[in-house]
Protein backbone atom coordinates (compact mmCIF):
# COMPACT_ATOMS: atom_id res chain seq x y z
CA UNK A 1 0.00 0.00 0.00
CA UNK A 2 1.29 3.53 -1.18
CA UNK A 3 1.41 6.07 1.34
CA UNK A 4 3.20 9.55 1.24
CA UNK A 5 5.58 8.88 3.85
CA UNK A 6 7.75 6.29 2.30
CA UNK A 7 10.58 8.46 2.48
CA UNK A 8 10.32 8.14 6.46
CA UNK A 9 10.46 4.84 6.47
CA UNK A 10 14.50 4.21 6.13
CA UNK A 11 15.09 7.25 8.57
CA UNK A 12 12.82 5.40 11.11
CA UNK A 13 10.70 2.57 10.36
CA UNK A 14 9.20 3.06 13.78
CA UNK A 15 7.53 6.77 12.60
CA UNK A 16 6.70 5.34 9.65
CA UNK A 17 4.60 2.67 11.16
CA UNK A 18 2.95 5.05 13.66
CA UNK A 19 1.76 7.21 11.04
CA UNK A 20 0.91 5.01 8.30
CA UNK A 21 -1.34 3.64 10.82
CA UNK A 22 -2.83 7.31 10.71
CA UNK A 23 -2.80 7.61 7.11
CA UNK A 24 -5.53 3.84 7.29
CA UNK A 25 -7.23 5.07 9.67
CA UNK A 26 -8.33 8.01 7.78
CA UNK A 27 -8.71 6.26 4.76
CA UNK A 28 -11.55 4.22 6.97
CA UNK A 29 -13.05 7.48 7.96
CA UNK A 30 -11.41 7.07 11.71
CA UNK A 31 -10.79 10.89 11.66
CA UNK A 32 -10.67 11.21 15.47
CA UNK A 33 -9.12 8.09 16.13
CA UNK A 34 -6.35 9.57 13.00
CA UNK A 35 -5.81 12.44 14.51
CA UNK A 36 -4.82 11.54 18.30
CA UNK A 37 -2.09 9.04 15.78
CA UNK A 38 -0.95 11.87 14.64
CA UNK A 39 -0.01 13.13 18.26
CA UNK A 40 1.37 10.19 18.73
CA UNK A 41 3.74 10.68 16.15
CA UNK A 42 4.35 13.99 16.90
CA UNK A 43 5.17 12.77 20.65
CA UNK A 44 7.54 9.85 19.41
CA UNK A 45 9.36 12.56 17.02
CA UNK A 46 10.10 14.88 20.20
CA UNK A 47 11.04 11.86 22.31
CA UNK A 48 13.25 10.81 19.93
CA UNK A 49 15.14 14.55 19.56
CA UNK A 50 15.51 14.53 23.46
CA UNK A 51 17.05 10.76 23.53
CA UNK A 52 19.39 11.76 20.73
CA UNK A 53 20.60 15.05 22.88
CA UNK A 54 21.10 13.30 25.94
CA UNK A 55 17.91 15.78 27.24
CA UNK A 56 15.15 14.34 29.56
CA UNK A 57 11.83 13.31 27.80
CA UNK A 58 9.39 13.71 29.60
CA UNK A 59 5.77 14.95 29.01
CA UNK A 60 4.68 16.13 25.64
CA UNK A 61 4.07 19.54 27.06
CA UNK A 62 7.88 19.29 28.55
CA UNK A 63 9.44 18.33 25.11
CA UNK A 64 7.52 21.16 23.50
CA UNK A 65 8.81 23.44 25.73
CA UNK A 66 12.27 22.33 25.90
CA UNK A 67 12.59 22.43 22.18
CA UNK A 68 11.15 25.93 22.08
CA UNK A 69 13.23 27.08 24.57
CA UNK A 70 16.45 25.67 22.59
CA UNK A 71 15.49 26.81 19.86
CA UNK A 72 17.51 29.67 17.75
CA UNK A 73 14.78 31.58 16.21
CA UNK A 74 15.04 29.94 12.89
CA UNK A 75 12.36 30.02 10.39
CA UNK A 76 12.13 26.69 9.78
CA UNK A 77 12.44 25.77 13.73
CA UNK A 78 9.80 27.71 14.67
CA UNK A 79 7.34 25.64 11.99
CA UNK A 80 8.57 22.46 12.83
CA UNK A 81 7.27 23.74 17.26
CA UNK A 82 4.21 25.04 15.86
CA UNK A 83 3.17 21.81 13.57
CA UNK A 84 3.87 20.01 16.69
CA UNK A 85 2.05 21.83 19.08
CA UNK A 86 -1.17 21.62 16.38
CA UNK A 87 -1.34 18.21 16.59
CA UNK A 88 -0.79 18.06 20.33
CA UNK A 89 -3.82 20.52 20.95
CA UNK A 90 -5.93 18.29 18.04
CA UNK A 91 -4.77 14.81 18.93
CA UNK A 92 -5.82 16.02 22.88
CA UNK A 93 -9.36 16.95 21.94
CA UNK A 94 -9.83 13.95 19.77
CA UNK A 95 -9.04 12.00 22.21
CA UNK A 96 -10.92 13.73 25.00
CA UNK A 97 -14.15 14.91 22.93
CA UNK A 98 -17.58 13.68 24.53
CA UNK A 99 -18.93 12.99 20.54
CA UNK A 100 -17.30 12.07 17.26
CA UNK A 101 -17.67 14.91 15.31
CA UNK A 102 -16.46 12.89 11.82
CA UNK A 103 -14.33 16.10 11.61
CA UNK A 104 -12.14 15.07 7.54
CA UNK A 105 -10.88 18.59 7.48
CA UNK A 106 -9.09 19.44 10.50
CA UNK A 107 -8.09 14.97 10.64
CA UNK A 108 -6.24 16.06 7.07
CA UNK A 109 -4.65 18.79 8.02
CA UNK A 110 -2.95 16.62 11.09
CA UNK A 111 -1.81 14.20 8.53
CA UNK A 112 -0.22 17.21 6.39
CA UNK A 113 0.94 18.86 8.90
CA UNK A 114 2.53 15.49 10.49
CA UNK A 115 4.37 15.50 6.88
CA UNK A 116 6.01 18.45 6.83
CA UNK A 117 7.40 17.84 10.67
CA UNK A 118 8.68 14.40 9.38
CA UNK A 119 10.08 16.09 6.47
CA UNK A 120 12.03 18.73 9.08
CA UNK A 121 12.56 15.56 11.47
CA UNK A 122 14.17 13.44 8.66
CA UNK A 123 16.42 16.48 7.09
CA UNK A 124 17.56 18.74 9.79
CA UNK A 125 18.08 15.92 12.26
CA UNK A 126 18.66 13.16 10.57
CA UNK A 127 20.90 13.95 7.81
CA UNK A 128 18.40 12.76 5.32
CA UNK A 129 18.72 14.14 1.46
CA UNK A 130 17.23 17.89 1.14
CA UNK A 131 15.79 16.39 -1.85
CA UNK A 132 12.49 15.60 0.08
CA UNK A 133 12.05 19.34 0.74
CA UNK A 134 10.49 19.34 -2.78
CA UNK A 135 7.71 16.96 -1.90
CA UNK A 136 4.50 18.04 -1.25
CA UNK A 137 1.37 15.84 0.86
CA UNK A 138 -0.47 13.98 -2.18
CA UNK A 139 -4.28 13.72 -1.12
CA UNK A 140 -5.38 11.84 -3.78
CA UNK A 141 -2.11 9.14 -2.88
CA UNK A 142 -4.15 9.15 0.29
CA UNK A 143 -7.49 7.87 -0.61
CA UNK A 144 -6.95 6.06 -3.77
CA UNK A 145 -2.99 5.01 -2.98
CA UNK A 146 -2.34 6.25 -6.32
CA UNK A 147 -0.26 9.04 -6.79
CA UNK A 148 -1.13 12.17 -8.66
CA UNK A 149 0.16 12.36 -11.78
CA UNK A 150 -0.13 16.23 -12.06
CA UNK A 151 2.46 18.43 -10.70
CA UNK A 152 1.66 21.13 -7.85
CA UNK A 153 1.54 23.71 -10.31
CA UNK A 154 -0.50 21.76 -13.03
CA UNK A 155 -3.35 21.46 -9.98
CA UNK A 156 -2.84 25.16 -9.30
CA UNK A 157 -3.22 26.39 -12.50
CA UNK A 158 -5.99 24.27 -12.83
CA UNK A 159 -7.87 25.56 -9.74
CA UNK A 160 -7.38 28.67 -11.28
CA UNK A 161 -8.23 28.41 -14.07
CA UNK A 162 -12.10 27.01 -12.42
CA UNK A 163 -11.92 29.93 -10.60
CA UNK A 164 -11.66 32.06 -13.45
CA UNK A 165 -15.18 30.13 -15.41
CA UNK A 166 -17.07 30.39 -12.43
CA UNK A 167 -16.61 34.09 -12.62
CA UNK A 168 -17.00 34.54 -15.92
CA UNK A 169 -20.26 32.03 -15.67
CA UNK A 170 -21.56 35.09 -12.78
CA UNK A 171 -20.42 37.83 -14.79
CA UNK A 172 -22.83 36.15 -17.78
CA UNK A 173 -25.60 35.62 -15.13
CA UNK A 174 -25.38 39.12 -14.06
CA UNK A 175 -25.46 40.50 -17.63
CA UNK A 176 -28.29 38.50 -18.10
CA UNK A 177 -30.37 39.44 -14.97
CA UNK A 178 -29.19 43.11 -15.33
CA UNK A 179 -30.93 42.84 -19.05
CA UNK A 180 -34.01 41.79 -17.89
CA UNK A 181 -34.51 44.18 -15.73
CA UNK A 182 -33.61 46.70 -18.36
CA UNK A 183 -36.24 45.12 -21.06
CA UNK A 184 -38.72 45.60 -17.66
CA UNK A 185 -37.81 49.10 -17.54
CA UNK A 186 -38.27 50.03 -20.71
CA UNK A 187 -41.60 47.73 -21.38
CA UNK A 188 -43.03 49.84 -18.27
CA UNK A 189 -41.99 52.97 -19.83
CA UNK A 190 -43.79 52.47 -22.98
CA UNK A 191 -46.53 51.30 -21.55
CA UNK A 192 -46.70 54.36 -19.13
CA UNK A 193 -46.07 56.87 -21.97
CA UNK A 194 -49.51 55.14 -24.06
CA UNK A 195 -51.13 55.29 -20.97
CA UNK A 196 -50.41 58.96 -20.40
CA UNK A 197 -50.89 59.60 -24.57
CA UNK A 198 -54.50 58.45 -23.74
CA UNK A 199 -55.44 60.74 -20.85
CA UNK A 200 -54.35 63.45 -22.95
CA UNK A 201 -56.07 62.17 -25.95
CA UNK A 202 -58.96 62.05 -23.87
CA UNK A 203 -58.81 64.97 -22.39
CA UNK A 204 -58.51 67.00 -25.34
CA UNK A 205 -61.43 65.22 -26.62
CA UNK A 206 -63.63 66.16 -23.73
CA UNK A 207 -62.27 69.79 -23.67
CA UNK A 208 -63.27 70.22 -27.31
CA UNK A 209 -66.43 68.72 -26.56
CA UNK A 210 -67.52 71.43 -24.09
CA UNK A 211 -66.00 74.44 -25.78
CA UNK A 212 -68.71 72.87 -28.64
CA UNK A 213 -71.78 72.90 -26.41
CA UNK A 214 -70.97 76.35 -25.38
CA UNK A 215 -70.71 77.34 -28.53
CA UNK A 216 -73.93 76.14 -29.95
CA UNK A 217 -75.56 76.97 -26.59
CA UNK A 218 -74.38 80.63 -27.55
CA UNK A 219 -75.91 80.56 -30.74
CA UNK A 220 -79.08 78.96 -29.70
CA UNK A 221 -79.77 82.08 -27.65
CA UNK A 222 -78.72 84.43 -30.33
CA UNK A 223 -81.97 83.18 -31.57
Amino acid sequence: MSNNFQFLKKVDSNLFDIISDAEKLYKDEYFEQCMAQTRRFGEQICKNMMEQNNRPTGSFDEMLATLKDKSHGYAQEKEFIDDLYFLKKNGNQAVHSGKVKQDAITALECLKRSFETAISYCVYNQGASSDILKLNYDVELLITDKKSKKTLKEKYEEAKNSQKILKQEYKQEKQKENQLINNKKISFIKNLSFFWKMIISLSVISFSSVILLIILGYIANMH
